[in-house]
């Protein structure tokens, strides 16, 4: 009898290790500014996650087992590294990030030596994916590709429109002095120069700054007329402002993302918004017809959250997040070798996801099927004018 009852303790106390072990949680980290002066762009970027986390938690997780997400506020890079140390040393699985690309770049390093995944949503700076780390991905495009796309939507559609001849085109440049805005401002320049514009002007400031006078009398004095800005919320603001009082009123203004994707800075600065140009990763406001499950994403913001997205940064790192778990859960296990594995080999079309991106990563970790959209501030509202297939207006041009 003592037998039995010892096999039954046995067998019960096996049947309990295995419920356990089927019920047990995935932790994840999760490293973004969700205080301090980028705390805005921070936490849109944070909803994403959550919301993909949410989803895929409704659905049954991550192969049957729950996703927690461990969160640790990053407000500037030494923080970063102390919090991500944390994560590490709590037995995440994978750290996402993280929106400003002074955090990534800190945190990153962290994880690779401890053997973690970190999975980058939205930092853009080129050089964070090419140190040769091999536990370090992003999904969204990088700042090799940002000038570029900033200088060729001039070309292409915005001079052409306004009927400037490229002669008479006098580019000034100004950007934050992260290593967001400088690797932007250098490939700006450099495409510019390849396509034969005159730059006048490279100006960089720090994205903390309370005053941009001189650097506007310099583009004015210059004779600048298109201004290519690549800013976060406050100094994005701060230009447009000390411009008007300036009476600097340049024909094109063209940003990079970052404050020029926020309704609360068209709000900030008022009718002045309406006809600048914006490159970023694609918003809210593209053609659903062609993103599969953006329908899905908006209602479920909207529920979460009682508003609209703030900028396209939630729905970028819920495109990003969803497919970096539909990787992990394709992996032979949670192991950094394996997941890796999984990333290189996980391939998606752009017609599959609610923002138009498809995923193809390289061996560096660059998901190189990712993309800028052109969009214009039109009364008040951010509207996508290309790429055409997800476009829901036309440019409108003043001449």
């Amino acid at each position: 009898m003592f037998k039995i009852k010892k096999l039954a303790v046995v067998l019960g106390a096996c049947g309990v290790l295995a419920s356990s072990m089927a019920l047990a949680d995935v932790k994840v980290g999760a490293v973004f500014p969700f205080s301090g002066a980028l705390a805005l762009l921070g936490q849109e970027s944070y909803r994403g996650l959550e919301l993909a986390v949410n989803e895929l938690n409704a659905a049954g997780g991550l192969n049957g087992e729950k996703i927690v997400i461990m969160k640790a506020d990053a407000v500037d890079p030494t923080q970063a590294v102390s919090e991500t140390k944390r994560l590490t040393s709590a037995d995440v699985k994978a750290v996402f990030g993280s929106y400003a690309s002074g955090i990534s770049y800190a945190a990153s390093p962290v994880t690779e030596l401890a053997g973690v995944p970190y999975f980058e949503l939205g930092a853009t700076a080129h050089k964070i994916t090419t140190r040769g780390y091999q536990n370090l991905y992003r999904s969204n495009p990088n700042t090799a590709a940002y000038g570029v796309a900033v200088v060729d939507a001039l070309n292409d559609i915005v001079a052409p429109g306004m009927e400037l001849d490229k002669k008479d085109i006098v580019i000034g440049i100004i950007h934050e002095d992260g290593p967001y805005g400088t690797d932007v401002a250098a490939t700006e320049k450099q495409r510019a120069q390849e396509l034969g514009y005159k730059v006048a002007q490279v100006l960089p400031y720090s994205s903390k700054t309370v005053d941009l006078s001189s650097l506007i009398l310099r583009l004015k004095g210059a004779g600048v007329n298109v201004v290519l800005q690549t800013a976060y919320q406050n100094d994005a603001i701060l230009y447009f402002n000390q411009a008007k009082s300036a009476g600097f009123n340049p024909k094109v203004v063209i940003g990079a993302g970052g404050g020029y994707s926020l309704a609360d800075t068209a709000k900030a600065v008022g009718a002045g918004m309406n006809g600048v140009f914006d490159l970023d990763f694609p918003q809210a406001s593209i053609n659903p017809a062609n993103a599969p499950g953006l329908d899905k994403f908006l209602e479920a913001y909207r529920s979460a959250y009682k508003s609209d997205p703030q900028s396209g940064h939630s729905l970028t790192n819920y495109v990003g997040a969803k497919a970096f778990f539909d990787a992990m859960a394709k992996a032979k296990s949670t192991e950094a070798e394996d997941i890796r594995a999984a990333v290189l080999a996980y391939k998606k079309s752009g017609s599959e996801t609610a923002n138009g991106w498809g995923f193809d990563f390289g061996e560096d970790g660059q998901n190189k099927a990712s993309s800028f959209y052109v969009m214009q501030w039109q009364d008040g509202k951010l509207v996508t004018v290309s790429p055409k297939n997800m476009a829901q207006g036309e440019p409108v041009f003043k001449k």
